[in-house]
């Protein structure tokens, strides 16, 4: 029987609450505005899978130390400060059910506190004192920039390719979770090969979860998933089910109609029939589909390490990281 997540939960409870009293600690600022906006973002309720993974991987492998809570912090940090910004870019109201930061405190003060976050998180890397550790992190940030700017790129592109697609996955989300689970590998001191196993576990599974997230915006309501239903649709973002859908409509009008709200980010009046296309064409199985594979070579790259109640935990978190779409 696999685990659940409150039992994974419970095995890394001691090492979740020395990563949160960290982020507490470090989101620290005499400048009041970080502090207030500091204290919304870090308690908004997130599943802080990022900083649970890091953990668990490096338990995995026997860490002796506690590094891998500054590892885990950090991680955090960068992926709240990509949130902050990327609500900003969105335009974003609401995201894990509550209002976005940008929302109740404005744009520039949102902008600026990630870029504060940012710069933390690399002060923290350099009290590791591990160059290893700073090269992947900061490799990783710029990569996941990059992502960021390609899916700005490929918005209201209705001849985005599943390719391109996969490109901004990796780089906006996938990019993180590798070098989260990497850089576990690294802190134990891991050979080559088991280093490179753990990247690729961490890969697979940030393509799986940003796969179901994709198809979450076509499926769950705002309360359920946290966020407005159909926002990727009203963004005009090309993501997977809806370009599969357009490939394979039945016919032109259903095809102009997703390529229009594509191109024009103006169709979250047509959602209804949007879903239905989705429905007819199979879009959403075949997303499902592709985030299964992820998932299965997820799991298939943690045979380098031995087995543990950890490596048990993390077979598991893969599998729910899917879940939420069935």
């Amino acid at each position: 029987m696999p685990m659940d997540i409150d039992q994974i939960r419970a095995l890394s409870n001691d090492d979740m609450q020395a990563v949160n009293q960290l982020i507490q600690q470090q989101v620290d600022s005499e400048v009041a505005l970080i502090n207030q906006l500091g204290f919304y973002i870090v308690n908004s309720g997130g599943k802080r899978l990022r900083p649970l993974l890091t953990v668990l991987s490096a338990r995995a492998m026997g860490i002796d130390n506690n590094e891998h809570h500054t590892l885990a912090a950090i991680v955090e940090f960068i992926h709240t400060a990509t949130l902050l910004h990327d609500d900003v870019v969105d335009e974003s109201t609401m995201r894990r059910g509550r209002e976005t930061a940008n929302a109740i405190f404005g744009n520039q003060a949102s902008v600026l506190v990630g870029d504060f976050l940012y710069t933390r998180s690399f002060q923290m890397m350099v009290s590791l004192k591990r160059m290893r550790v700073m090269e992947i992190l900061s490799e990783a940030t710029n990569q996941i920039a990059e992502g960021e700017v390609l899916q700005l790129m490929n918005c209201n592109d209705a001849g985005t390719t599943e390719a391109r697609y996969f490109d901004v996955i990796y780089g906006k989300t996938a990019r993180l979770f590798e070098a989260a689970t990497q850089l576990a590998a690294v802190l134990t001191e891991q050979n080559e090969h088991i280093e490179r196993a753990m990247q690729e576990y961490g890969k697979h599974l940030g393509t799986a979860f940003q796969l179901a997230d994709d198809i979450l915006d076509y499926m769950a309501d705002s309360e359920e998933m946290g966020k407005n239903a159909g926002d990727d649709l009203a963004e005009g973002k090309p993501t997977l089910p809806l370009l599969y859908a357009m490939w394979h409509a039945t016919n032109d009008g259903d095809k102009a109609l997703i390529q229009e709200a594509i191109e024009q980010s103006n169709g979250l009046p047509h959602l209804t029939r949007i879903q239905g296309i989705m429905e007819e064409t199979g879009a959403l199985d075949y997303t499902r589909q592709c985030a299964q594979k992820e998932v299965q070579m997820a799991i298939d790259s943690l045979s380098a390490i031995e087995d543990s109640k950890y490596k048990e935990a993390l077979i598991a978190l893969a599998h729910i990281s899917i879940e939420r779409t069935s």
